[in-house]
Parts: structure tokens; C-alpha cells; sequence
């Protein structure tokens, strides 16, 4: 502990060190894409934006990600393909999935994709930046709880 402060020395010297979590956002419509990822931005977050599936995947293959937030409808590469091809990579991140449709028949025939959230199209910024927060903290949680467990 340091003076009156009721921290451990180190702690503060923690928060200053560790990354903001990084988060993709995969969205067609570039109004929406602006708006989330500034939003997200000024939330502390570093977010990187792609126009579509493809550009996402890219982005996925170069970058490590801490979160996927991705639409479904988009050109080349759709929200589910974007799904499978991350299963298929064995490729382990959260994701979110905001839509206007949701391709509830497609994620039940494939119920190895998993998402950790859906959110409905339009959607409130608010509402993304909750389910945000949510998402990352129960993953840190399970992420911690793996790590912690004895061998």
C-alpha cells in the first residue's frame, strides 16, 4: 500500500499498462459503421471498421481482436460465413451480431457458431455499448477462471 492510498503500489501502474481491448467491426452500411466505431472509440476501446465480410476476415487474419461485432447482410462475405470461417480457423472471439435479420434458421443448423450476443437493427448506441462492456467482461471472467485453474 502507498500513503494513503488503498491500492497496492503496482495497481495503478497496471491500469496504466494494459492495452485497450481491440475490437473489430464488420458493417456494409458506412453511416452505421462511423457511428459504432466512434462511439466505441470514445468509450476507451481501439476499434478498427470494415465495409464488409471479406475486408473483416482480412482484418481478422492480420490483427488480434478482443471482440467481433459484425452485421449478417453485407456483400462477399455475410455475418455466418464470417462465423464459419473463424470456426474453421479454429479461431477463439467473442462476437456480437447486430442485424435488421436475423439468420436464426442458419445459426440453428449450425450450433457450433457461437454468439455471444444479438442485438436488433437499428440499435441504440447505448444498447451496443452495454452489450459491449457485457460480452468482454464475462469473456475476461472466463478467460481468468481458465487460467486460474490448477493443472
Amino acid at each position: 500500500m502507498t500513503g494513503n492510498n488503498k491500492e497496492p503500489a503496482n495497481a495503478s501502474l497496471q491500469r496504466k499498462t494494459n492495452p485497450p481491448q481491440r475490437i473489430l467491426v464488420a458493417e456494409d452500411d458506412v453511416v452505421t459503421l462511423r457511428i459504432n466505431t466512434n462511439m466505441l472509440t470514445k468509450s476507451g476501446y481501439e476499434v478498427d471498421g470494415a465495409v464488409d465480410g471479406a475486408a473483416a476476415w482480412d482484418a481478422l487474419q492480420l490483427n488480434g481482436y478482443d471482440l467481433l461485432v459484425t452485421d449478417n447482410e453485407m456483400p462477399n462475405v455475410s455475418g455466418v460465413d464470417l462465423l464459419n470461417k473463424l470456426y474453421a480457423a479454429q479461431m477463439t472471439l467473442p462476437v456480437i451480431m447486430v442485424s435488421g435479420k436475423m439468420p436464426t434458421a442458419e445459426l440453428n443448423r449450425q450450433p457450433w457458431l457461437q454468439i455471444d450476443a444479438v442485438l436488433p437493427k437499428p440499435c441504440v448506441v447505448s444498447e451496443l455499448l452495454t452489450t459491449v462492456r457485457n460480452v468482454l467482461l464475462a469473456n475476461d471472467g472466463a478467460r481468468a477462471e481458465i487460467v486460474s485453474r490448477p493443472n
